[in-house]
């Protein structure tokens, strides 16, 4: 059977993470070159299996894109509350980073993970100036197929 060998945590877990995040965008924003930008749109898309946050220049043209599976979830946990947030956190310190002083947040999708990373953005300190949802309504949608007759 052998020995049980204790393993003892010389840092708590936050403080390893936020290192892990830190070095995860800097090695992201060295391989990038991005110009100057004042504002921006983030664009948050939520599914069920997974949650992709999308920075942009108000043109639209992309500065910026992660996902839960971009920031180390796979499977099943790509869809969580928790993804999404750390997803969020990691944007937060590109735009932090970046120099942007204000974003517009668009908001698609019905997934867990869009409340979790508007909650991760509002604590980050990033200036939000507005929130639209976009997510497609179907007004009347299509004609539904005729009876079946058996």
């Amino acid at each position: 059977m052998g020995k049980k060998r204790l393993i003892k945590e010389t840092q708590p877990k936050e403080v390893k993470e936020e290192k892990q995040i830190d070095a995860f965008v800097e090695k992201e924003l060295k391989s990038k070159k991005i110009k100057k930008v004042e504002e921006a749109n983030l664009y948050i898309f939520a599914t069920y299996n997974n949650t992709i946050l999308n920075l942009t220049t108000l043109e639209g043209n992309t500065i910026y894109q992660s996902s839960a599976g971009k920031v180390g979830f796979e499977g099943t946990k790509k869809g969580t509350h928790y993804a999404g947030s750390r997803v969020a956190e990691v944007v937060a310190q590109v735009i932090k980073a970046l120099g942007i002083s204000k974003v517009n947040v668009f908001v698609k999708g019905v997934g867990p993970g869009r409340d979790a990373a508007l909650r991760m953005l509002a604590s980050k300190d990033v200036n939000i100036v507005s929130i639209a949802d976009i997510t497609p309504i179907p007004h009347d949608g299509c004609r539904p197929p005729k009876v079946r007759k058996v």
